[in-house]
C-alpha cells in the first residue's frame, strides 16, 4: 500500500489493477494496533490496568476464533478489553474489519467497508480515525479483490521461509547453494502435498 509501489505499477504497468489484500491490510491494521496498545500503557498510571494491557499484545492481534479455542486466554483478552474501553473499540473495530474478505459480492463487501470507515471516523479514537483516511484512500484497491480474487499469503510464507532458513545457517557465501536449498524448499513442500 505504500505510494512507492503504487507509483511505479502505475507508471511501468498501467493496464494493472492493484488489489490490497486482506493479509497486508489486516498487517497494516496489526501494528497500528500494537502502537495504540503501547501507547495506552504508557498513559495509563493504575497498576491494574498497566498490568493487564501489558500482557495483551499477542491476545489483540490473534484472530478472536483462534482465541476461543484456548478458554484461558480468550478470558485473559475479555478482562483486559473489560478494564480499557479505547481498546476494546480497537480490538472490535479490528475484528469487524477482518470480515471484510468474508462477502459473496462486491456491492456487499463496498457497503461494509463504507460503514467501517463511518464506525472509526465517529469513534473518537484518533488511530482509527486516521486509519480510516487510508482504507479511504485505498477503497478501489482493496475492493478490487472481488474482481480479482488474490492473496500474496502463500508468497509471504515462503519468503518467511527463505529468511529464516538464512538466519539459521547464519547467511550463505555460495550463492549457487543458496538457490538449492530454496528449491528444496519448494520442492519438499510439494512432495508432502502430492
Amino acid at each position: 500500500m505504500s505510494p512507492a509501489y503504487i507509483k511505479a505499477v502505475t507508471e511501468n504497468l498501467p493496464d494493472a489493477k492493484i488489489v490490497f489484500d486482506h493479509f497486508h491490510v489486516i498487517k497494516l491494521f496489526n501494528e497500528k494496533l500494537s502502537a495504540f496498545r503501547r501507547m495506552l500503557f504508557n498513559a495509563t498510571t493504575e497498576s491494574l490496568k498497566k498490568s493487564v494491557i501489558k500482557g495483551s499484545r499477542w491476545l489483540l492481534l490473534t484472530a478472536r476464533e483462534n482465541l476461543m479455542k484456548k478458554e484461558d486466554q480468550f478470558k485473559r483478552l475479555t478482562n483486559a478489553l473489560l478494564l480499557n474501553m479505547p481498546l476494546a473499540t480497537a480490538y472490535y473495530m479490528k475484528e469487524d474489519l477482518r470480515q471484510l474478505w468474508d462477502w459473496d459480492d462486491k456491492s456487499t463487501a463496498s457497503w461494509h467497508l463504507d460503514s467501517w470507515i463511518s464506525m472509526a471516523k465517529e469513534s473518537g479514537l484518533p488511530m482509527l480515525e486516521k486509519f480510516s483516511n487510508t482504507l479511504k484512500k485505498h477503497r478501489d484497491g482493496i475492493l478490487a479483490y472481488y474482481d480479482f480474487p488474490i492473496s500474496t499469503g502463500p508468497l509471504e510464507g515462503t519468503n518467511n521461509k527463505i529468511k529464516t532458513m538464512k538466519r539459521q545457517a547464519y547467511g550463505f557465501r555460495d550463492i549457487e547453494f543458496f538457490k538449492l536449498k530454496i528449491m528444496a524448499l519448494h520442492e519438499t513442500k510439494y512432495a508432502l502435498v502430492g
